[in-house]
Formats: structure tokens, sequence, C-alpha cells
């Protein structure tokens, strides 16, 4: 539910679409009864200090943007890369700077890292169904973690792959007995 006497062209147009409700008026004390979570995006402080109270009587989470002194919980700028998810705080003093921050982040972590996490992942259970001892577990994973298994899924490589794995997990261990996928789509940002 947003709560403002005046909506942004994009919020009036989610509004008009039925995809969010909204009341066209101020905030009251009790809008926020059966919320979840708020969020506040005005320029007045005394609204703030209001909305803080009643978020904390209501024991819902608030974030008042630029305003991290009001905020019971941040947003950081996030970067995603399959299960990888990268987040960039400035607790409140910038975010601007957080957003270039996760730009800069993001431009060095390509598709090839969710297509590590998919191989890895799969290993990892690959190995502990085999029993092996977390010691040799970790030795493994690190191992290929430390080699160039990202350069080699960076190309990707289905050949090179395999070869890393067998080198370190074993002749049996392949890309296809993981059920394993370099899909490019893997790389997508969140």
């Amino acid at each position: 539910m947003v709560i403002a006497p005046r909506l942004t062209a994009a919020l009036a147009a989610r509004a008009d679409a039925g995809e969010i409700g909204v009341a066209r008026r101020p905030y009251r004390t009790g809008d926020l009864d059966g919320a979840r979570l708020a969020f506040a995006a005005t320029d007045d402080e005394a609204l703030h200090a209001a909305l803080a109270r009643d978020a904390a009587a209501a024991n819902v989470p608030l974030n008042v943007v630029d305003r991290p002194a009001w905020c019971s919980f941040i947003v950081p700028a996030v970067v995603r890369r399959g299960p990888l998810t990268v987040a960039v705080s400035t607790d409140g003093h910038s975010p601007a700077l957080a957003r270039r921050v996760r730009d800069e982040v993001a431009a060095g972590l390509g598709p090839e890292y969710a297509r590590a996490l998919e191989v890895l992942g799969r290993l990892r259970r690959h190995l502990q169904a085999r029993q092996l001892p977390g010691a040799e577990r970790q030795r493994i994973l690190s191992g290929l973690v430390a080699s160039d298994l990202l350069e080699r899924l960076r190309l990707p490589d289905v050949a090179a792959v395999d070869r890393l794995l067998a080198e370190h997990a074993g002749a049996d261990v392949t890309l296809a007995s993981l059920g394993a996928s370099l899909d490019a789509r893997l790389g997508a940002v969140g």
C-alpha cells in the first residue's frame, strides 16, 4: 500500500494497472497497523519522527530514504550472479556511492561466477553423498576455487572444466555426471 498525497508517474501507472494499492492522502497514525515493512521517502522530519514512533510501536521495520537515523533496516545496493549475492552499503551516507561501488563490483563479476557456483554446489552435494570426510571435501573444493576454474568457466570450455574436475575430484567427476550446465543466462544481474 502506498500512502501519499501525490504519486510519481511510475507509481501512478502501477496503481492504474492495479499492481499496487494507493491511498492518495497524507500519512496518519495507524496506517502501519498490519504492515510487515515500511518505507518513507519525504523531506518532512516531523513526519519521519512520527513514522519512526509508529513503526516501533507496531513492530514494523522502517527505512526512511536518505535518513539512516530513522531506519531500523538498510537497503544495500545489490549485485547478483546466480546464487552469488554481493551487497554494498554506506550506512546511509551516500546511496549514490553505494551504487557506484556496486556497479564497479558487478563489472568484475561475469557469468562465470554463477557457473562456478552451480558446479561447486553440485560437486559439494556429490562429495557429501560419497561420504568423504569434511577435510577431504574442503581440500577438493578449496583447490578448485584456487585453480583457474573461473577462467575455464568464463570461456566456457566444457572439456577444460572436465579436466580440472577430474584432477581435483576424480576421473569419474564431470560436468555431465554432476548434471551441471554452463548456461550463459546464469550470469544475470538481479
